[in-house]
């Protein structure tokens, strides 16, 4: 019976990734919350399997910590902690600009949080890795391919919806609303696919089909025209070379140290040259792939930056004027910041604008981190980004064969995310949210050691 528990509960977290990533990335109220009952669910079995267990360990809590500081801050925002007489009612006040959608995020980081705990908890030999990871390849590739499947048959404004109802023509890529939120999914799944394709030794045809994969990802992102996707994999690129040089220098350590300057400078040459060889073939690509489309997008990017306002109507829809308008809104609480979740709710007091647009979101996840935590959100992601780069270097040190793989790319991926985050948003949406904190567990796993692969991958 525990046997077929622990079993369930490990192909609920896959069912959940698979399930998660169809109805555009689960980015509608209900499919939020679906997902938030089925984690929660998973968490219900989790407690029963510990209970018949005896025990309900998690493994390293280094990288939930400060997400939980993080929900405990969305936590106190939503309580209304003063009272004011307002036209002779009185009307309770909260940190927040909007309690209920900071409650909102804080049962939805509690989800990601708990997510963690079972990858941890659960993915405990080398065979259940594969499985997690290959299921997440598999989620993007499914995604990749339906998007060109959807460019190539819907043509101009008058074609109809694709399969789902909001997928109109010219909006968004595969099954996203939204082209950027679809280049973080292919970002984190590459940085996977190149970890395990090039940081390991493996048959051939394994090889050619994971070298497929990163192809099929990298040319899908260029046909978006996610000029942030295309940034994004661009500093991959320059990461795994530096990486993979790494690598192969920490394989080659046998040398004797008195040659040591000739290792640093060949690992220098060696990395010079693949970082160029590769930027190279993707400005090729780029151009070759994207052509006038992706052109038109990098000049309207340079107009947005810019200081000329293009439109009478003032619309200030350009990212340099949501970004001041997020600055403003953090000098306004610096503190404890406007409530996260409840951005939408704060800016528009602050965006000078003519009210044609008002933004949502910063379009820079750690700008609005700042404006919506104050200092105690822009601390706790500083303490959250130094955990992850110390079990970072801790899992590859650790780690071996397979598992050292998934976990240089699952660095790879991360490192995807936070260079498009500075100018998207892709982390609201819970697909790719679910996935960056699948990374994340894969890091916190603790090593499976040399036996114990060989032997799960011998059966």
């Amino acid at each position: 019976m525990l046997t077929l528990l622990d079993r369930v509960i490990f192909c609920g977290l896959i069912v959940i990734i698979v399930l998660t990533a169809i109805p555009y990335g689960s980015a509608e109220s209900w499919s939020k919350a679906l997902f938030e009952s089925a984690v929660f669910f998973l968490t219900l079995l989790w407690i029963v399997h510990g209970l018949m267990d005896g025990s309900w360990r998690v493994g390293s809590l280094r990288l939930i910590a400060p997400m939980a500081g993080l929900l405990v801050l969305a936590a106190l925002q939503s309580v209304a902690w003063w009272q004011v007489d307002n036209a002779g009612e009185r009307v309770w006040f909260a940190l927040s600009s909007d309690p209920f959608e900071s409650r909102v995020f804080a049962f939805r980081i509690a989800a990601l949080i708990l997510v963690i705990g079972l990858i941890v908890r659960f993915t405990s030999n080398a065979k259940r890795l594969a499985v997690l990871v290959h299921a997440i390849i598999a989620v993007a590739l499914a995604s990749a391919l339906f998007g060109i499947a959807r460019q190539a048959t819907q043509h101009g404004p008058s074609a109809p919806a694709f399969v789902l109802p909001h997928l109109l023509p010219e909006t968004g890529y595969g099954q996203f609303i939204n082209r950027n939120h679809f280049a973080f999914l292919m970002e984190m799944a590459l940085g996977l696919v190149i970890g395990v394709a090039l940081m390991q030794k493996g048959r051939l045809d394994r090889l050619l089909f994971y070298l497929s994969s990163v192809v099929l990802m990298w040319a899908t992102v260029v046909l978006s025209r996610s000029r942030g996707g295309v940034l994004a994999i661009t500093v991959q690129v320059i990461c795994v070379a530096l990486l993979f040089v790494n690598f192969r220098a920490s394989a080659t350590a046998g040398l004797t140290a008195g040659r040591w300057w000739a290792r640093w400078a060949r690992s220098l040459v060696v990395t010079t040259i693949i970082s160029g060889a590769l930027l190279v073939i993707i400005v090729a690509g780029v151009a070759w792939l994207g052509g006038d489309q992706l052109a038109t997008g990098v000049e309207t990017a340079t107009a947005e930056m810019s200081g000329v306002d293009p439109s009478e109507l003032r619309a200030g829809a350009r990212r340099r004027d949501i970004w001041r308008a997020t600055w403003l809104m953090f000098k306004a609480h610096p503190i404890a910041g406007a409530g996260l979740g409840a951005f939408w709710a704060e800016v528009p007091v602050f965006h000078d604008g003519s009210g044609f647009s008002t933004p949502t979101q910063a379009h820079n996840d750690y700008l609005e981190l700042l404006a919506s935590g104050g200092i105690l959100g822009a601390a706790l992601l500083v303490w959250f980004a130094v955990a992850l780069i110390k079990e970072a270097r801790h899992s590859v040190k650790t780690s071996e064969g397979f598992q050292r793989a998934v976990s240089l790319g699952a660095i790879i991926g991360l490192v995807g995310v936070g260079v498009h985050s500075i100018v998207e948003f892709g982390l609201h949406i819970t697909i790719n949210a679910l996935v960056f904190v699948v990374l994340v567990a894969i890091l916190s796993l603790k090593s499976f050691g040399p036996e114990v692969v060989m032997r799960r991958g011998a059966r």
